[in-house]
C-alpha cells in the first residue's frame, strides 16, 4: 500500500483548505478599511471599487483605465500586478478577493446551477482589452463601455451605499443609471444560478492572473506517479477545468479544492521544485 508524498507548502494547504471562507472574510477587513487610512493612492491587488465609503485601497483595474484614458502608462499598478501575479498566479482570486468572496457565499445557497461553457472563459481578455485598455485610450472616461461604467463592484459597493445613505437622512435618492442598475440587478441574479460569474466570464484582473498561472512561484503541480484516474479532482473543481490534465489553466482560481483529491495527486508546490517523484511505502 502506498501513501501520497506531500509538499510542504501542500501540508500547510490542506489544514487550511477547510478554513478559506474565513480567511478571505479576514482580508475583507484589510480591504474594508477598519482604520479609516484611505489609502487610496496606493493598490490593492483585488477587484475591489475605491469609490466605496469603505475601500482602504484603490482598485488596480481602474488605475489602470484611467491612466490609458490620460495616454500614461501604470507602471506601479501594472508592476504590482506582476509581482503579486508572478509569485501567486490566482490564488489572489480564490483566496483573497472581497468579490470572489461575495460570490462565494452566493454560491452557498442551495439553488440549481448552470454550466459555463469553458471557452467563456476567454471573454475576461475581452473585458481587459476593450474596456481597460482601447476603449479609455481612444474614447476617454465617459464612453458608455469604461470599465468603471459597467462594473458591478461600483455599482454594489459605491450606489447602493449611496442610496441607503440618503434614504436614512431623508436626501433625494442619487439613482444610477439604467445601465448601471440592470449590470447590478444581473449580477445578483447570476450568482445565484451559477458559479462566480464575474470571475469567470468577466474580471479583467483575474485574467491577468491568470496569465501567469503556469508562471507563478506557488504553483500547480500533478504528481503522475500518484494519479490514478479517478476523476475525483474533477468533480471538486466547481469550475469546469480538468485539474488533471491543465492544472495552471488560465481558468483556475486557485481554490485548491482539487488538491484533496484521494490520492494526494494535485499539489502546491513552488514552481521551481525539483524534488523527486517518490512514493513511500507502507
Amino acid at each position: 500500500m502506498s501513501t501520497a508524498k506531500q509538499s510542504p507548502i501542500q501540508k500547510v494547504v490542506s489544514r487550511l483548505i477547510a478554513w478559506r471562507t474565513a480567511i478571505q472574510s479576514l482580508f475583507l477587513l484589510v480591504w474594508l478599511d477598519p482604520l479609516n487610512l484611505r489609502m487610496h493612492t496606493v493598490c490593492a491587488p483585488v477587484f475591489h471599487c475605491y469609490a466605496c465609503p469603505l475601500a482602504t485601497f484603490a482598485c488596480p483595474i481602474g488605475v489602470i483605465a484611467q491612466f490609458s484614458a490620460l495616454h500614461l502608462f501604470p507602471f506601479i499598478a501594472i508592476g504590482l500586478l506582476i509581482a503579486v501575479g508572478a509569485l501567486f498566479g490566482s490564488i489572489i482570486c480564490g483566496w483573497i478577493c472581497p468579490f470572489g468572496l461575495l460570490q462565494d457565499l452566493a454560491a452557498k445557497v442551495p439553488t440549481p446551477r448552470l454550466k459555463i461553457p469553458q471557452w467563456m472563459g476567454y471573454f475576461r481578455y475581452v473585458v481587459l482589452l476593450g474596456a481597460v485598455l482601447a476603449i479609455p485610450y481612444f474614447f476617454g472616461e465617459n464612453h458608455p463601455l469604461f470599465i468603471c461604467r459597467i462594473c458591478p463592484a461600483g455599482g454594489i459597493e459605491k450606489a447602493l451605499p449611496d442610496i441607503v445613505s440618503a434614504a436614512i437622512a431623508g436626501n433625494p435618492i442619487p439613482w444610477p443609471n439604467a445601465i448601471k442598475i440592470s449590470i447590478v440587478l444581473a449580477f445578483f441574479v447570476a450568482i445565484f444560478i451559477t458559479i462566480r460569474p464575474w470571475c469567470r466570464i468577466f474580471c479583467p484582473l483575474g485574467a491577468i492572473f491568470g496569465l501567469l498561472n503556469r508562471f507563478s512561484l506557488v504553483t500547480m503541480d500533478l504528481k503522475e506517479h500518484q494519479c490514478t484516474q479517478c476523476g475525483r479532482c474533477r468533480t471538486l473543481c466547481t469550475y469546469g477545468i480538468q485539474p488533471d490534465k491543465q492544472p495552471n489553466d488560465h481558468r483556475c482560481i486557485r481554490c485548491l479544492e482539487c488538491t484533496q483529491c484521494g490520492p494526494k495527486a494535485l499539489q502546491t508546490t513552488l514552481l521551481f521544485d525539483d524534488q523527486p517523484q517518490e512514493e513511500n511505502k507502507a
